[in-house]
């Protein structure tokens, strides 16, 4: 198992944390612990985007699109 250790944190980010996980019946230590689990197992926007274009399927050429786009604004 990793370690982290956060440095700087802003006291008031600290008071809030300290009570969620008093909130939730956890240490802080294990509080912070499955947050940053939790925020490992989400995608970013980047991952995202790039699975996104991965699988993007589209016959519409750029062409098409601008025409599209014209034509919407003539209504």
């Amino acid at each position: 198992m990793a370690t982290v250790q956060i440095r700087n944190l802003d006291d008031e980010a600290y008071a809030i944390l300290r009570r969620r996980a008093a909130e939730s019946g956890r240490s802080l230590q294990e509080y912070l612990r499955i947050e940053v689990e939790e925020l490992a197992r989400r995608p970013s926007i980047d991952e995202v985007l790039d699975d996104l274009r991965d699988h993007a399927v589209s016959d519409v050429t750029m062409d098409e699109i601008v025409a599209m786009q014209r034509e919407g604004r003539d209504r």
